[in-house]
């Protein structure tokens, strides 16, 4: 197997993908999670034929690689500091913090009381993450449960669930089976929890971003277009 980094032109921008020569019959075009494009072609595939092909996909590309941006978190840093807002299950929080001799979170009253010894901003937000981490576990195993019940008929294996802060993705599928959620998406409302984790869910059965991927979606999750949007406008 060989491999070639190639780009092509879209309009003003250049479109790069990896070029992988292997024992197939028919080439294949696939947009990754990470945004990264893929192109597997037979042996002795001829380059400009290749790129031809590219090119005629260049638009379903570009729509696969916005469809991932989504994904990207897109909170603004928020300080740790009494009076700034943060986010719980879709609705935002002020901070109430004061000295004490003893470290506690309390969402009480439209706010999080904040109470330790030390008051900087970096170990409130310790304080809080330690918090979120707590809520999510339960959260976001209440939601896979009930999210399961769509898939616990179609022979594939129920995945683990780990939580944990992700940089560039709301949640992930590795190849072994295990699904990762975005610590983050906590700060989300439910329903765009429950799209992310179905999402996810459909990877079992395919793995790229094809019209069945689609299908299985839409029969899981019918309103799941709503739900994204929702999601991309809720982090901010």
């Amino acid at each position: 197997m060989s491999r070639m980094a190639e780009s092509i032109a879209y309009g003003r921008e250049t479109i790069a993908f990896d070029l992988l020569h292997c024992k197939r019959k028919t080439m294949e075009i696939a947009v990754h999670p990470d945004k990264s494009v893929v192109v597997k072609a037979p042996l002795g595939s001829d380059l400009q034929d290749v790129v031809r092909r590219v090119q005629r996909r260049a638009g379903w590309i570009r729509r696969q690689i916005l469809y991932f941006e989504q994904f990207e978190p897109k909170t603004p840093p928020r300080r740790h500091v009494s009076g700034e807002s943060h986010l719980y299950l879709g609705r935002k929080y002020r901070l109430k913090i004061r000295k004490s001799q003893t470290s506690q979170v309390l969402l009480k009253s439209g706010y999080f009381h904040i109470q330790a010894p030390t008051l900087s901003p970096d170990h409130v937000q310790k304080l809080l993450e330690a918090w979120y981490f707590k809520k999510a576990s339960t959260c976001f195993q209440d939601v896979f449960h009930l999210c399961w019940e769509k898939f616990k008929n179609n022979a594939v294996a129920r995945p683990g669930l780990k939580i944990r802060k992700m940089k560039a993705r709301w949640g992930s599928l590795s190849t072994n089976g295990r699904l990762t959620l975005n610590l983050d998406l906590i700060k989300a409302p439910k329903e765009c929890i429950e799209y992310v984790v179905i999402h996810e869910l459909c990877h079992l059965s395919h793995r790229q971003h094809d019209s069945d991927f689609y299908k299985l979606l839409d029969r899981c999750l019918p309103d799941w277009v709503q739900r994204k949007h929702k999601l991309e406008l809720a982090l901010v």
